[in-house]
């Protein structure tokens, strides 16, 4: 067992109020040839409304792949996802089609998500005559309003992709997601095509939506300080493992596991100590085709001990809702 509910911002999640998203010992395992590769490895995680989880970890650490499997788009291997009580990857026919409205996704690329050929009025009011059928004027009025809450004027309807900048894209493809009112929005790496001035903008913008439309959130990132500046709270994940899962405000002093450590000493401040030594995380991270036994960051934490490269660590409480993968810790 990897994962346990875990609370925001100190206490636990779930406690008082009905938990809106539950992952539960969920694994995803692709067959490459004869082999086996482990993408997610016993993930657990609890989300309530209004609260934004962070999941942060470098590429290759299964992220994204946890996120498709929560939006449904993927098939996790073993382990189970409820919204709202509801085990919907088993829905069929009309209601899982039905169910799709309940957890919307904005991704990195905003262009990507596009039609060139459809104008901005057209694709934010799709949502709205696909699912309520609303005549075209009204949803056509209702996508007004919604480029208006995200910041954009309403003359924007009739303009197409093209003719915007990658934020301005962005804010569109945040409106579109909240359209329909879903309970959960998944935004993976959505800031990460965007300038560093624009990042905080949007940012904001989401924690904004997230919170006056009670709707809980995964935010996906590389970048552990924008992750945390968003989040309630944070999982660090390494190898599709969960390494770290803990309220936000304990990130970057209270931390315990090395690999969180190494991730925060990879980040550069601007007025940083030009003389301070860099501190490189040595190694390579195993193939995830050939995993050992014991702790997945064995084979690169400086504090390895034998106990390490036997033992799987299990994400234990060490209190105040902060819990850590470590037999060391």
């Amino acid at each position: 067992m990897q994962g346990t509910e875990c609370g925001r911002k100190g206490s636990d999640a779930g406690q008082g109020e009905e938990a809106l998203l539950r992952v539960e010992h969920v694994s995803k395992v692709f067959p490459v040839k004869k082999r086996r590769l482990t993408a997610v490895d016993d993930v657990n995680l609890i989300l309530s409304r209004g609260e934004v989880l962070g999941i942060v970890g470098e590429s290759g650490c299964g992220k994204s792949t946890l996120a498709k499997i929560i939006a449904g788009s993927l098939k996790a291997t073993s382990g189970r996802v409820t919204l709202n009580g509801v085990e919907y990857p088993k829905l069929k026919g009309a209601a899982a089609r039905n169910h799709r409205r309940n957890i919307q996704m904005v991704f990195q690329d905003p262009l990507s998500s596009f039609s060139p050929r459809m104008k901005i009025g057209t694709y934010l009011s799709e949502p709205r005559r696909n699912y309520d059928r609303l005549p075209r004027t009204e949803a056509w009025r209702e996508a007004g309003a919604l480029l208006e809450q995200v910041g954009l004027p309403a003359s924007f309807l009739n303009r197409f992709p093209h003719e915007l900048s990658g934020g301005q894209l962005q804010r569109v493809a945040i409106a579109r997601a909240i359209a329909i009112d879903p309970p959960l929005l998944i935004c993976d790496e959505a800031t990460g095509a965007l300038d560093v001035s624009i990042q905080d903008q949007v940012a904001a913008l989401l924690v904004r939506l997230i919170k006056e439309r009670n709707i809980g959130c995964i935010f996906i990132g590389h970048d552990p300080a924008l992750v945390r500046s968003i989040s309630d709270r944070v999982a660090v994940m390494y190898l599709g493992r969960v390494m770290e899962l803990m309220p936000s405000r304990l990130l970057e002093q209270e931390h315990c596991h090395p690999y969180t450590k190494a991730l925060l000493d990879s980040i550069f401040d601007v007025y940083c100590d030009q003389s301070a030594e860099i501190r490189l995380l040595e190694g390579e991270p195993p193939s995830p085709l050939r995993l050992q036994s014991g702790c997945a960051f064995a084979p690169r934490c400086q504090r390895c001990t034998e106990r390490c490269r036997r033992t799987v660590p299990e994400l234990k409480d060490i209190g105040g809702g902060h819990f850590v993968a470590c037999v060391e810790t």
